[in-house]
């Protein structure tokens, strides 16, 4: 037995409908029909995946997070810089060019929650952005292989 693939993340949201909002303006993601759990939950469609937010009052976790890739990480990089919610503090920057030349970037949702958006050219990112560092001028990186954010599918294959 594997698991055949990844079908949702769920998070915490301390107001469903402004949860809601942001990740449907800013991300673009979809509201979904959701069956009701006796408590306020909102499924929203990413791609071909999905986000669950649960209206709970638990604080989310500091470190853990989940990605999406983005289309323009330097829109969304302006767009966060300018509703304050870049994190800085997390790993010691906002944005990065990874090893394998990707842009990370780290947002914080309105309940807290860390969200890294990615893209795959992070090169034409760093032209534009001044405080995006790069990784590997910040930590020694393992000898061997490119470490790669972006895999191939290998059902693609």
């Amino acid at each position: 037995m594997r698991a055949a693939g990844l079908n949702h993340v769920s998070i915490v949201a301390h107001d469903l409908e402004e949860s809601v909002r942001f990740y449907v303006d800013l991300f673009g993601l979809e509201p979904l029909p959701t069956p009701d759990f006796g408590f306020p939950v909102q499924w929203l469609r990413a791609g071909a995946l999905q986000v669950h937010l649960f209206e709970r009052p638990d604080d989310p976790p500091t470190y853990a997070h989940f990605a999406f890739e983005v289309d323009d990480v330097v829109a969304l990089y302006e767009r966060a810089r300018e509703l304050g919610i870049l994190d800085r503090t997390s790993f010691g920057y906002a944005i990065s060019e990874l090893p394998g030349g990707e842009a990370q970037l780290y947002v914080r949702d309105p309940a807290g929650n860390l969200i890294e958006l990615d893209h795959p050219e992070g090169a034409a990112a760093r032209a534009q952005i001044e405080e995006m560092v790069l990784l590997s001028e910040r930590r020694p990186q393992p000898d061997g292989p490119t470490p790669r954010l972006f895999i191939a599918d290998p059902s693609a294959t």
